[in-house]
């Protein structure tokens, strides 16, 4: 196995789930609040609106690791594994849900559609979100890995704008994963923004919502211009709003750029051991199946 590719795809997974686990005490309040009552938001200290124990992961890895499982069961992509990985998720009554996934999950649960259709209230980010396995499962095949985003994603959401973000954060992963630079990254997000220039971040909107435009602006402007892992993911969350997302995003595109030792160890203790272990599990899995 090449131990870089490890060491840049465990990074991706624990940072999303540190991200997650960090920026979910701070979900749903603004800059200022966050300010007041914490300083800085730098501690996995749990709570939030959610009143989390410290380390406790959200929607945003739980999905990710739903997915991955069924990848895994399957020994590749299989879209009503992945439904079904989804559907034993939603059943398993998780502490926190979109409403633009539980509706998609439940349209599938009652007629078996595997994608909803084309729709303005899908541009949310929680395609975006959980897309990782499917990034690592298709390393070596940039077809497989279109074809396969946009199915896994219109599971729940079915919007061109979720799309575009999804993709192009699938991109910058693929290109960090292998050891690429910021300025391929940008490559890439000039590209989104060539064809979708309503996600301009330059000047930074400063919304970070879950509407997929307010989470991509965010997470790009702090990418770009950060120079570490444990910078890019405390600016992000103290940026409030979707912290719990815009937080997990960073940190996958973190970890894929600085690898898995850029993550703070205090941060790694706090998190639940049972999802530290399925993330190294799944992938050492998944790069297996991708012929890494």
């Amino acid at each position: 196995m090449n131990q870089e590719l490890h060491d840049r795809a465990l990074g991706a997974y624990l940072g999303l789930a540190v991200g997650d686990a960090l920026g979910a005490t701070v979900e749903f309040m603004l800059p200022r609040e966050i300010q007041y009552q914490y300083g800085v938001h730098k501690e996995i200290i749990g709570g939030g609106w959610l009143k989390l124990k410290p380390g406790r992961v959200t929607d945003d890895t739980e999905m990710s690791l739903a997915l991955g499982r069924a990848l895994i069961a399957s020994n590749g992509w299989n879209a009503n594994a992945v439904a079904d990985s989804y559907v034993a998720w939603l059943r398993s009554r998780p502490i926190d849900i979109g409403n633009t996934c539980r509706r998609g999950i439940q349209r599938y649960i009652l007629n078996g559609s595997l994608s909803s259709i084309e729709s303005e209230r899908d541009a949310g980010n929680g395609a975006a979100m959980r897309n990782l396995p499917l990034v690592l499962l298709t390393l070596n095949d940039e077809a497989a890995f279109v074809e396969q985003t946009l199915a896994q994603s219109h599971i729940t959401h079915n919007n061109p704008l979720s799309d575009a973000a999804t993709l192009c954060l699938g991109r910058m992963l693929r290109s960090l994963l292998s050891g690429g630079s910021k300025e391929e990254c940008r490559e890439t997000v000039n590209a989104l923004l060539a064809e979708q220039p309503q996600f301009k971040f330059d000047p930074y909107p400063g919304r970070a919502s879950g509407y997929i435009l307010d989470t991509m602006q965010t997470v790009l402007h702090h990418f770009f211009n950060t120079d570490s892992l444990e910078s890019l993911v405390v600016d992000t969350v103290n940026c409030g709003e979707d912290a719990d997302t815009t937080g997990a995003i960073v940190g996958m595109l973190g970890g894929a750029m600085y690898g898995a030792g850029a993550i703070p160890a205090r941060w790694l203790s706090k998190l639940e051991p049972q999802v530290v272990f399925e993330i190294r599990r799944q992938v050492f899995e998944l790069l297996r199946l991708a012929g890494k």
